[in-house]
Formats: structure tokens, sequence, C-alpha cells
């Protein structure tokens, strides 16, 4: 508690957050255990040497409590109308999300006779895309979002009830729409980010450098070619694609290179204070984000430390981060996005200088920033290694070697693609600029290309459960112990949480392998049916069905959720009655 409080602080924070997330508390329970963790306060501030003793705990009691109360405050269902079929609403724009084969996505606030909700809006390619400044009124096909039939699917109603959002919807038809006067200032910004992605759209870039710009500066992938992501997602590169930490702090330097132009050297602490204003105003412009946030509450923290002469504390930095995001909205622990951002930071922190003592001393800075590259992103990878395995059930050694490969140019390409992008929002098209940045979006696009597609090195499919998740954290927390000092005890410590974690996977796939069951599987209006015997596995389906999206969303789940990969796929004749006989029985 010394050393780190305020991470120890968050930790039960989160803790609190998970427990009140599980175990649904009531509203009185959550405030009586509220008021006497603050009556706790009491005590420690009489300076009773009893109770004083006790004031690391009472103070972790309270910040568990604090965790309990901030998530029943942000968990709560609101009232909600009763929507089922087709209805004639009245919405206005949230939020761009991906898009799909067909069709393009939204978050909406919707009205219903007054009554307020939000729902995930889908409609046709070939509509109009959507904007903050109208309000649109149009027939729609609203559903409640339902729970999973199975527990190895994905519960994507619980997903969106994290955002407050119960409903889907479709839009088949055209829709009224008029001018908004009601635009808040955020709004407006975000306005203003569309406008810009717009632009981007109307140069003469090829397709894949535009879709590659808006992603890497303006953080919006909702039309980039599903091909790309596979291989960034593949080749363990997600994090250039995504605006990281990286990210933020080569355009926080580019902004300091600026301003050092145009302040003198004796106004350092001002153009400290510009630049920090302006990376917060670039996370607003770019509809901030778990990433973007931690990264510039992180170099707030640093530089706050900095202009009162401080030593910096990368943990310090990291929790406070994790503190101002959770205290605005709990449900993030839950994403994944927020998980892996910490535990990348969390990872280089605690392997980093192990790590590096082990690499060759550079003699020269670019040698330095070489083993700085591999180091770090070795680093961030063993924090992360676990989450990945756990969410995707899927890892690639190849992204240690890409890593070291593409990262030296990273720098390059950001700053490039920021160039472009204020010069694209400026109305300013240099046609040999833009060949030259297609170029090297090409190039790099081929190289990570090239990476995804070592499949000798993929490892698909991998099960994993949250308590091996667990073991495995518990074993690379003692790996820095056994790095940092080779002896017989820290080995044995590292030897002995690998046997249990071993132990643990050999019990768990051995009851997965005498298992048998049938299961009756719904995709869209197929039917499924898988019978397991043992570890193998048949899957029926008719013939009308989409072999390669059944195997993606259906069959693929299933048996990393069963640990087996043998089964067959047998096509059932055109008559598909029997299935839905089945399904009744």
């Amino acid at each position: 508690m010394h050393k780190e409080p305020l991470l120890i602080l968050v930790t039960c924070f989160a803790l609190g957050i998970f427990f009140q997330d599980y175990f649904s508390l009531s509203d009185r329970i959550v405030y009586v255990s509220l008021i006497l963790s603050l009556l706790s306060l009491f005590l420690i501030a009489a300076k009773n040497f009893y109770f004083y003793k006790f004031r690391p705990a009472l103070f972790s009691v309270l910040a568990f409590t604090g965790g309990v109360f901030i998530h029943n405050i942000h968990s709560q269902q609101p009232d909600l109308p009763l929507l089922k079929g087709k209805e004639t609403l009245i919405f206005k724009m949230t939020k761009k999300l991906n898009s799909n084969d067909k069709n393009r996505r939204y978050e909406i606030d919707a009205w219903k006779e007054n009554q307020h909700f939000k729902s995930v809006l889908s409609f046709p390619k070939s509509f109009d895309e959507l904007d903050y400044r109208h309000y649109y009124e149009g027939e729609v096909y609203v559903n409640k979002m339902q729970k999973p039939y199975h527990d190895f699917q994905f519960d994507y109603g619980k997903y969106l009830s994290r955002k407050g959002i119960y409903f889907q919807s479709y839009l088949p038809n055209s829709l009224k729409f008029a001018p908004r006067e009601d635009l808040s200032f955020a709004e407006k910004v975000k306005q203003r980010r569309l406008e810009t992605l717009a632009k981007i759209d109307q140069t003469n870039l090829q397709k894949r450098t535009r879709e590659f710009a808006k992603g890497i500066i303006l953080a919006d992938r909702t039309e980039m070619d599903q091909g790309t992501v596979r291989d960034f997602r593949d080749s363990g590169m997600m994090h250039i694609l995504a605006i990281s930490g990286t990210h933020m702090a080569i355009i926080f330097g580019v902004i300091l290179l600026v301003l050092n132009f145009i302040f003198p050297p004796k106004f350092r602490r001002h153009k400290i204070v510009v630049a920090l204003i302006l990376i917060w105003s670039f996370a607003v412009f770019i509809d901030f984000g778990n990433s973007v946030v931690r990264s510039c509450v992180m170099i707030s923290a640093y530089y706050t430390f900095v202009l009162l002469q401080r030593k910096t504390d990368l943990l310090h930095s990291m929790a406070l981060a994790a503190l101002i995001i959770l205290m605005g909205n709990s449900n993030q622990l839950f994403e994944v996005g927020f998980q892996l951002s910490f535990a990348a930071v969390f990872g280089i922190y605690w392997f980093n200088q192990p790590i590096l003592k082990y690499l060759p001393k550079p003699k020269n800075k670019f040698q330095n920033f070489l083993v700085n590259i591999l180091s770090i992103s070795l680093s961030a990878q063993l924090g992360t290694i676990p989450l990945v395995i756990y969410y995707f059930h899927q890892y690639s050694a190849i992204s240690i070697i890409a890593n070291l490969v593409i990262i030296p140019f990273a720098e390059i390409v950001i700053v490039f693609s920021l160039l472009m992008v204020i010069l694209v929002s400026l109305s300013i098209n240099l046609k040999e600029l833009n060949y030259l940045y297609d170029q090297l979006i090409h190039f790099t696009l081929k190289v990570i290309h090239q990476f995804a597609e070592a499949d000798f090195l993929m490892q698909k499919m991998i099960p994993l459960t949250l308590i091996e998740v667990l073991l495995l954290y518990l074993l690379f927390y003692f790996l820095r112990f056994a790095i940092q000092k080779f002896s017989i005890k820290n080995v044995f410590r590292v030897i002995y949480f690998f046997l249990i974690f071993i132990s643990l996977r050999l019990l768990l796939n051995y009851e997965a392998s005498i298992s048998n069951e049938v299961l009756v599987h719904e995709f869209f209006k197929e039917h499924i049916i898988s019978v397991k015997e043992g570890q193998k596995v048949s899957f029926y389906c008719s013939e009308k069905a989409n072999q390669q999206k059944i195997q993606q969303y259906i069959i693929e789940p299933y048996l990393t959720s069963r640990r087996t990969k043998e089964f067959s796929l047998k096509i059932l004749p055109k008559n598909t009655k029997s299935l839905e006989a089945h399904k009744q029985k």
C-alpha cells in the first residue's frame, strides 16, 4: 500500500465493479455498505492507534464499496417502451458503427410517443448516410435484444446493454429528415469529424489508403475492408491501426515540435500547457475511446510531474487514467479494448527492464531504438497474451517479428497520415503528395499482409477459461523475478504455477473429451444440429445454408468451447421440417 497506493486502490475499485456486476446487490445493501465504508474514514481521521494501523485495509474496503456503488448507478436499466415489430420512430444519430456486407449501422437515440430509448439501427448501403445535423423519422422494425441460445455464443445483448442499448432496429424503406437546431458542442465536433471523413473519401487516394488514413488518425474503421482488418489482426498489428498510446505520444511530440518553432525556449511551460490542451482537443475530435483517454491522462500526468519538477511514475499515471475512465463509466471495465490497453501498459512496466538486461547493449541511437522496440513489444505481448487468447482464441508468434519490422516505420506512417488528414481538412489536394502517400501505405499493407499469411506460426481455436487466464497472469507475475535474478527459488515458483496451469488444462480437456450432447443452433433463419460424441462432433445443416458463415459463427466457436477440432459437416435434404421437429422436441 505504501509503495503503489493508487494502483492498489484502483484494483480494489475494479474488484468492486466486478462484484456488483456478478451479484447485482440491491440498492439498499449497496447504500448501507457505502455508508459503513464512509464511517471508516472517520475512524481513520480519529487517529486512534488501533484503527490507524488498519488504515490501508480501510481505504481498500472504501475503494471496493465505491466500485460497487458506482457500478450500481451505471448499470441501472431505464424504463423501456414496449416495442415489437414495425414502429414509426423519431431518432437522431449518436455514433457510426462498423458496416457489414449489406448494411450501414449506427447507434441512435430514438423516441416513441415521448418515450426515449437507444438502439442499434441498420439499413441498406444504398441509402444516404446519417449525420448529426438532422432528426429522422421512419418506419422501423424493432426487436429487443435476446440472450444467446448457448453458452459458447457471444452475448451481444449484454454487450449493448452496458452501453444503455436494449434494442436493435432495421430500416427497410426511405425516411424523412428535418434539420436540428439543438446541436450540442460535442455533436458539432462529431459532425466536423464526419465532414473531414467525407473529404478524405473525395480525394484521389486509393480506396484502401483512404480507409487506412481514416482509421489510423480519425479512429474510423467503419468502412474498412475486412481483409485489411484481418491482416492486421492475424499479424498482431491491430495496435497500429487503432488509435493507441503510440499514436497519441507521436502526435503530442509533433505538436511540441511545432510549438518549439513558435515559442522561444523561455516559454517551455507554456508550450507544454498548450500542447496538452491541443492533444485533449484532438481526443474530443476523434470521439475519445479507452486507449485515447488513457494515453491523454498518462501524458497529462507525466507532464504535470515535469511542470511540478517531480519524479514521473508510470503506474500512478496508469492508475489515474483507469480511475478517471471507470468513474465516468464503470462498464468500460468489461470492454476488451480497455483491458488490453491497460494490460499492455502494465506488461511494459513489469517486463521491459528485466528483458533489456538480456538484449545486446546498443552502440548508437538507432540500435537503442531497435532494442527498445523489441523489449517493449515483448513486454506488451506478455501482458496481453492471456487476454488475447481468452477473447479471440488465437495467437501468432509472428507478431513479435512483425512489430520489430513495422514499428520503425510507424512514426513515419503516423506523421505522414496526420499531415494528409490536416491538408484534406483544409481542402488542400496535392497530387504528388497523394501519390507518395499511396505508395507508402500500399507498401505497409503489403508487408503486413505477408506477415498475416505466415499461417505456420498461427494457432487458432485455442480454448481458455477465466481461471486459466488468472493462472497465466500469476505465472507471468513470478516470471519477472526469474528473469531479473536467475535462482532456484524464482525458477521453481514459475515451474510450480506452470504445472498447475498444465494440470488444469489436462483436466478440462479430459472432461470435455468424455462429454456427449446434442444441440440445435440458430443462425438467422437456419437451424443447425450438432451431435457430440466424445471428441468428435457432427454438424447437420440444410443445402441452402451459408456453410462459410456457419463455420465461422457456429462451428468454430462451439468446437473451441468444447476443446476439440474433430468435426464433420453433413448436408441434409431439402426438406428441413425434420430440423423444426427436432427443435420442438
